[in-house]
């Protein structure tokens, strides 16, 4: 086992703790970010939790006995990333990774097909202490050739099916290049090439399946997102008629950095005002890319993300800046914020394990339209990556449904990026019509579906009322 398992378990309930009293939607501090130390300690253990149980879950249910995933240095595979301990920041010269089930209920043999062999271990240790997550099976000095050591295993287990990951459909399941593809048929032969298959389903299953010990942290991961982007809407940030929207902008980018933290996008500032509507596409100014100044009367719209513990968050949110003498936003624009949610639970109640995620785009719509919401649902899965492995529930050109994307089931255990938009016209603008554009992320677990860490309910407001 990992070392220091205890210790996980402490940062486990830690940052539990710390989520407890935050959920304020309108609470501007950040939660103490963990050291990378620990960050890598406690991903490991996610890790080595999820080979125990996600992948052979995986391969039992889609009756694959062997799953091989190659790489090379710095051209990695979407999977192959989240396979790796925390301190193997890519793939190392050729990275080989082969998983053997013999019988359902078997444990999944492990194998690293590799130079250097893939250890967990705590930064700064020795090279050699740590746990090894995968069987070291390839001594160079033996056998030079890997292509014949990965073709030697292969005859030794015999699989039914050999699963590699790609896909027509999904990009996180077509991490295998066209060139390795190539030399991994040339070495095992006619009589394993034909047992080739495509890993589609364990590559999505792996990718979007949650375990309920990062489950118990992802809240936390979206709370960090919410204070981060809601002091970004703020006076700390916004003096209006000086600040312009790329201020805004890149204040989250260094906000980022100053935390220790990445992000997977850069962040979008837009501008809704009296007769200047947003720009119809994707809610930027008027002109795509123009830098405003920010004004009061205006209504902001953010997109903002965030990757720390290797998992992302993805959220929109709106505020508005006061005039001079107004104490909340006009009505017409609270109205329009309380008609985005009210689809947002439309579209979470409608929610069904194993449904197709144009069902459900469908059902959903077709509801908001009979309340008389003119409504966009442009939802998706959310992970390890952003944009993440599992299936579109929309897109802003297509409600009709996802040709493909759009096919795939809606699975237990999984998390989301709840994105839509309702066009709401608003009396005090003379009617003008604005799109609210809500994004918020959360867990379904085959039941229900809830927010990570609630949802923005009210305008933030510039400046806040005191």
């Amino acid at each position: 086992m990992i070392r220091g398992v205890a210790a996980i378990a402490v940062l486990i309930a830690w940052l539990q703790i710390d989520t407890v009293g935050l959920r304020a939607a309108s609470d501007p501090t950040v939660p103490a970010i963990l050291s990378l130390r620990e960050q890598a300690s406690l991903r490991d253990a996610w890790l080595e939790r999820r080979l125990e149980t996600v992948l052979p879950a995986l391969m039992e249910r889609h009756g694959i006995d062997m799953w091989l995933l190659i790489a090379r240095e710095y051209n990695e595979d979407p999977v192959m990333e989240t396979m790796l301990p925390a301190t193997w920041l890519s793939a190392r010269r050729r990275t080989v990774l082969m998983f053997y089930l013999s019988q359902p209920g078997r444990e999944v043999e492990r194998l690293s097909i590799t130079y250097h062999a893939v250890r967990s271990r705590e930064a700064g240790s020795r090279e050699g202490v740590g746990s090894d997550l995968y069987q070291h099976v390839w001594a160079p000095s033996q056998q030079p050739d890997q292509w014949a050591r990965i073709r030697e295993l292969v005859a030794d287990r015999d699989p039914r099916k050999i699963a590699l990951n790609r896909s027509s459909v999904f990009p996180l399941a077509d991490g295998l290049t066209a060139s390795e593809e190539a030399a991994l048929v040339n070495a095992l032969g006619e009589r394993y090439a034909t047992r080739l298959v495509s890993g589609e389903p364990l590559a999505l299953g792996w990718l979007e399946t949650r375990i309920p010990e990062e489950m118990a942290v992802y809240p936390t991961i979206q709370r960090v997102a919410h204070a981060i982007l809601i002091e970004g809407l703020s006076e700390r940030v916004i003096t209006p008629g000086v600040t312009r929207t790329i201020d805004v902008q890149w204040w989250y980018r260094e906000r980022i950095r100053e935390l220790g933290l990445e992000t997977w996008f850069h962040p979008s500032v837009s501008i809704d005002r009296p007769q200047e509507p947003a720009h119809v596409s994707y809610g930027r100014s008027k002109v795509p890319g123009m830098d405003l100044v920010i004004q009061p009367g205006d209504l902001l719209h953010v997109d903002f993300g965030i990757k720390y513990l290797g998992f992302t968050t993805d959220t929109q949110n709106h505020a508005y800046v006061l005039r001079p003498g107004e104490a909340d936003a006009p009505e017409g624009l609270q109205a329009g914020l309380a008609a985005a949610n009210r689809v947002q639970d439309t579209l979470m109640a409608n929610f069904r394990a194993g449904e197709a995620a144009n069902d459900l785009l469908v059902r959903a719509g077709t509801q908001a339209r009979s309340e008389g919401f003119a409504a966009t649902i442009y939802s998706h899965a959310l992970g390890y990556h952003g944009h993440g492995a599992g299936p579109w529930i929309g897109s802003t050109d297509n409600q009709k449904g996802i040709p493909g994307a759009g096919e795939y089931p809606i699975h237990p255990n999984t998390a989301w990026s709840i994105e839509l938009s309702v066009e709401v016209a608003v009396p005090e603008w003379g009617g003008q019509k604005v799109r609210f554009r809500l994004e918020e992320d959360a867990y379904f677990d085959g039941q229900a579906i809830r927010f990570l860490d609630g949802r923005q309910k009210k305008l933030h407001l510039i400046p806040r009322p005191r």
